[in-house]
């Protein structure tokens, strides 16, 4: 098997080709996403992640050796890690970049929750997650009854509310809107951006939104004790942070003062 291609960790119609990237944010590295109907000869590519020329090409020749062609580049939000390989991808394609942020679209097609992207018979429902960033998107696989989620929900550990562009009230209607699809067996397989696929859907939607009840619970008994900036929260909420990615807990918690300074 050709390294950084994982064929297991998908679906029938999902394959996973891992770009070198990792890191503490990224954890194992991107997830780009290659996707197809069985017998069909278009492909979609989700994130296709930073720009590294040996990750794109292993894409296209993962492609090439499936006699798949490449028709589609979708982006599941802007960030760079998982947008910036599109437009060399697309020079190499020939391949439209379809996202909800107009600054990283090559075309003149966009993305909107409640689209329907078909290629060659595979359809892919587009649905708005907005609160890991204001442009965050997520993909139905309705055939798989999988979903690609991006950076909304990870592999392993828990994303962060990148503030002041990600707002947690919209991240917590998110994580519902996909409890929702998951509790009514919509989706049963989640496809992350980052970080192994959970062995339980659901499961992983329901602690993702008890991981931030008890978050939130938490920085507002660090503000009545008299914290006041977000530094200070961070200190004693996450205390236990690794140094690499406090800046991370940093932004969550400007999000989640910023919640509750809303009164929400």
């Amino acid at each position: 098997m050709t390294p950084g291609v994982r064929p297991e960790a998908g679906t029938e119609r999902a394959t996973l080709i891992l770009a070198p990237n990792a890191d503490p944010m990224t954890l194992d590295g991107t997830n780009t996403w290659l996707l197809a109907e069985p017998g069909a000869r278009g492909a979609v590519v989700v994130d296709p992640g930073p720009l590294d020329e040996g990750h794109l090409q292993l894409v296209l020749a993962t492609a090439e050796e499936r006699e798949l062609r490449i028709g589609l580049i979708l982006l599941t939000h802007g960030h760079f890690d998982h947008s910036e390989g599109a437009p060399r991808l697309a020079e190499l394609t020939g391949a439209p970049v379809r996202a909800l942020d107009p600054r990283f679209r090559l075309g003149e097609e966009g993305l909107a929750g409640g689209d329907v992207v078909d290629v060659d018979g595979l359809r892919l429902d587009v649905v708005a997650t907005p609160g890991h960033s204001g442009d965050s998107m997520c993909f139905v696989l309705p055939d798989d009854r999988a979903v690609l989620t991006g950076d909304t929900i990870l592999g392993r550990g828990t994303t962060v509310v990148a503030h002041p562009d990600g707002r947690l009230g919209d991240y917590l209607d998110s994580l519902r809107r996909l409890r929702d699809l998951t509790a009514a067996h919509e989706v049963e397989t989640v496809l992350p951006g980052h970080g192994p696929v959970p062995a339980d859907a659901l499961g992983v939607v329901e602690f993702y939104l008890e991981h931030r009840r008890q978050r939130l619970e938490q920085v507002r008994a660090a503000v009545a004790a008299g914290d006041e900036s977000a530094a200070d929260v961070v200190a004693r909420v996450y205390a236990d942070v690794d140094p690499a990615v406090r800046f991370a807990a940093e932004m969550s918690v400007r999000a989640q003062l910023e919640y509750l300074h809303d009164g929400v």
